[in-house]
């Protein structure tokens, strides 16, 4: 495969952006190769600066539920263009945006639109604390919610493929008041809450934990921190950056049945572009300024073109529950295709979201999740790059399924791990 272009581009990066990268979770460090440098995409395809087509499993990072350049999308952004790209005001388009969230998703009364997902989990702990008069927060180890400085603590995502899950360049003071619970184990939970004692203001995890692979949330568990923070008078908050919109119209909250008082969400709000939202209940929200003490702010919140593109996605989810029924198909051939081609490792998915874990045993958490041997993603995964199947280059990552993506993609993707298993050095 020619990469002569994209190796050319990297050159040049290195010169003027750290690693070449804009963010870390592009680096390819961890697999022993270069970025490739993405030139175009359309419906399930990707094409790179040197021409290589692949069938993309990445998504954008999951936004793209529908596939990439959608027409609905496209034609939407389109004629929002035609009005202009910014005005920093209020606009219908916002308006009618948090009316369609508040409508799709079982806990939001009130939502407020930001720039990202960090910014709307930020955001979404300062309410909570406003609301409460309390400081500290739990959150589990290997759950990734932004880069901000009080969620820099074991957390998931890029910060476990380089080894480095607490942040240079964050106080101490700023994490004093961050506790860490494992994943599926609410006596851990318990305990935290029993040593801080009407000290938590607010709890907040992933409900299926995507950043550390994808890892479920046994039967119970969500359940048990709902009625662990009503006890204790603290904010449940859900982090649905990734799981918004994409295991249901409402997140992972309508398909577990679980309410929680805040919910986070990212780019699938803008169909991938730069944007994300936090709300949920009234009185909690109603702290928010201009209304409330929490200040909390942005000049391009609520960008217009971003809402355009965000509001023809979220309509035609809302009115095409099928497309659930097909990625959720998908995601089970995929698994199902995997766990048969993959001896002795281990296949977590649900819905449209699924990972391959290299290492044996059940995938329940932070510790489990950790086993898996990345040396050996790393040549799986330059397998399927050479394939022409393009995945996220790290192993703690989710595959992303899109209502674009077909059988037949998924049988190759299959057949091609199949291959690197069966191939000499690779049976495990």
């Amino acid at each position: 495969m020619n990469t002569k272009l994209s190796d050319a581009l990297f050159q040049r990066a290195v010169k003027h952006i750290p690693g070449g990268v804009n963010s870390p979770v592009r680096a390819f460090g961890s697999v022993g190769a270069t970025p490739r440098f993405i030139a175009k995409a359309d419906r399930q395809f990707i094409w790179d600066a040197d021409g290589n087509l692949y069938v993309d499993y990445v998504g954008s990072w999951g936004p793209m539920i529908l596939g990439h350049n959608h027409p609905a999308v496209r034609e939407a952004v389109l004629r929002a263009v035609e009005d202009g790209l910014s005005f920093g005001a209020a606009t219908e388009r916002e308006v009618e945006m948090a009316e369609l969230i508040c409508e799709m998703v079982p806990s939001m009364e009130v939502s407020r639109m930001v720039n990202s997902g960090t910014e709307a989990v930020m955001s979404a702990i300062r309410a909570a604390r406003g609301y409460t008069g309390r400081s500290k927060v739990i959150k589990f180890a290997g759950c990734y919610h932004g880069h901000s400085d009080a969620m820099l603590v074991k957390a998931g995502s890029g910060g476990l493929t380089t080894g480095i899950p607490d942040s240079a360049g964050v106080p101490a003071g700023c994490a004093r008041d961050t506790l860490t619970a494992d994943y599926n184990d609410l006596a851990s939970v318990e305990a935290l809450f029993w040593e801080n004692r009407e000290e938590v203001a607010a709890l907040i995890l992933e409900p299926v934990a995507a950043n550390m692979g994808v890892v479920l949330p046994e039967e119970g568990f969500l359940q048990g921190l709902r009625k662990l923070c009503d006890e204790n008078g603290t904010v449940l908050i859900f982090d649905e950056v990734i799981t918004g919109f994409r295991l249901a119209k409402g997140g992972a909250q309508e398909y577990f049945g679980v309410r929680p008082d805040l919910s986070t969400f990212g780019k699938i709000i803008g169909a991938g572009m730069p944007v994300g939202a936090y709300g949920g209940r009234r009185e909690i929200m109603q702290m928010v300024s201009p209304v409330g003490p929490v200040y909390q702010a942005g000049t391009l919140s609520g960008n217009p073109v971003a809402m355009a593109a965000g509001l023809a996605q979220l309509h035609y989810l809302n009115e095409h529950p099928e497309v659930y029924e097909h990625i959720a198909a998908l995601g089970k051939r995929l698994c199902d295709g995997l766990r048969e081609a993959a001896p002795g490792c281990t296949v977590n998915g649900l819905g449209s979201l699924g990972c391959l874990f290299f290492t044996g045993g059940p995938v329940t958490g932070y510790s489990s999740a950790r086993s898996s041997d990345t040396q050996a993603f790393g040549r799986y995964f330059l397998h399927m790059l050479e394939k022409g199947i393009y995945l996220a280059p790290a192993q703690f990552e989710a595959v992303f399924l899109s209502d674009a993506h077909t059988d037949a993609d998924i049988d190759y993707f299959v057949d091609a791990a199949a291959e690197y298993f069966k191939s000499e050095g690779a049976v495990r």
